[in-house]
């Protein structure tokens, strides 16, 4: 038995948070959860709409838990996309949300491909970290 009963957030770094939620909620259509001044950083969440079990924390390089210098390198390897933060995203229709966020002007990585456990795509945000949507076999 799992002393655990469910992964409630993960963690990704953006450079910039009001164009992290322009990406996030404008382009994606995910909903902000939490958006909350703690004083020393911003609290800022996003889900699935429908499902707020499961949370994405939008954070910024920095204080308290990491000095400037160590910040400023974490900011370069997020733009170089080697942060290892991917998202991946499940979808109805891979075909279709991909020409949906093209239309949005979505950077893509890599066009929908035929899997053999179904569609899925790849594209970056606006800060380099990598995102992935798939539409699995049914």
């Amino acid at each position: 038995m799992s002393m655990f009963t469910a992964i409630t957030h993960s963690q990704i770094y953006v450079l910039d948070q009001d164009e992290a939620l322009d990406f996030y909620v404008g382009k994606l259509g995910l909903e902000v959860n939490t958006d909350v001044d703690l004083g020393f950083m911003r609290w800022l969440t996003v889900n699935v709409p429908g499902h707020p079990d499961r949370q994405v924390l939008l954070q910024k390089p920095g204080g308290p838990q990491m000095s400037e210098e160590t910040a400023q390198q974490v900011r370069e390897l997020v733009t170089k996309g080697a942060m290892g933060g991917t998202l991946i995203f499940s979808t109805d229709d891979c075909r279709k949300t991909y020409e949906t966020l093209l239309g949005l002007g979505v950077e893509f990585t890599e066009e929908p491909t035929e899997r053999p456990y179904g569609i899925d795509c790849g594209m970056r945000d606006p800060f380099g970290n990598p995102i992935r949507f798939t539409q699995h076999k049914g």
